[in-house]
């Protein structure tokens, strides 16, 4: 039997940019696997994301459409995870839903999913701007002082994990933990397991307007640096060593 490949998109207000977003990734799906999912998750948004994806999935079987109100990005993330390891995933790949990232290339990603248990996109050609490459770096910092570990780019929206080692990382993560993502990397690094950076392009965001400012991601990161601490100290707590 074929892999079974669940693509996971949270979306929040993406009207201008749903389309495309659906455009671009429903032939991965098509392409990789008989009972493979395109699954992007509405995050309760105010404009017209849900219904256009409603539309959308009238004649694409491979897409499902969710909703639910509105909890945030990293919280929606595990939500759309914890509904792929439910519904039979045997991998998953995460992205967004602003058009910044290339479905061309996914599939080294594809090629390497017997061999590393997550292969995590670095952004080496970022088009998003000084102060969000800025957030990325001062992140690793923060990771590195909480979790004694490097993650070359934690928060990157494009990763494949198997299903089996998703499950074991997810039970360490709060289910409304905002940095959702960053945790993970940290978590697949902290325990020894496989972890594989390949190189991405992130192209600017292609429609629509960022639901996150600079100030937001300072103050979510503040918050974050306990989490962070508490996760990490349930990994150690865990650990044979």
């Amino acid at each position: 039997m074929a892999d079974r490949l669940f693509i996971i998109i949270p979306a929040y207000n993406e009207e201008a940019n749903i389309r495309q977003v659906v455009a671009d990734w429903y032939p991965v799906v098509e392409e990789h696997g008989t009972d493979s999912r395109l699954v992007i998750i509405d995050d309760g948004s105010r404009d017209a994301t849900y219904r256009i994806l409603q539309e959308l999935a009238a004649d694409r079987p491979k897409l499902t459409a969710l909703t639910k109100p509105n909890e945030g990005h990293g919280a929606t993330l595990l939500y759309g995870y914890r509904y792929a390891l439910d519904n039979g995933a045997d991998y998953v790949f995460q992205t967004d839903s602003d058009g910044q990232t290339l479905p061309s290339e996914f599939e080294p990603f594809w090629s390497a999913r017997d061999k590393y248990d997550v292969s995590i996109g670095y952004r080496n050609k970022r088009r998003d701007g000084l102060m969000r490459i800025l957030v990325t770096k001062v992140l690793r910092t923060v990771i590195h002082v909480c979790f004694k570990v490097y993650v070359l780019d934690a928060n990157a929206p494009y990763r494949l994990m198997s299903a089996q080692s998703l499950r074991e990382n997810l039970r360490y993560i709060p289910d409304d933990f905002f940095l959702a993502n960053a945790a993970l990397a940290a978590i697949y690094k902290k325990r020894r397991q496989k972890v594989h950076f390949i190189p991405i392009s992130f192209r600017p965001r292609q429609g629509g307007t960022n639901s996150i400012n600079i100030a937001k991601i300072v103050k979510v990161g503040a918050q974050s640096f306990r989490s962070f601490i508490i996760i990490n100290n349930r990994v150690e707590s865990d650990s044979p060593d």
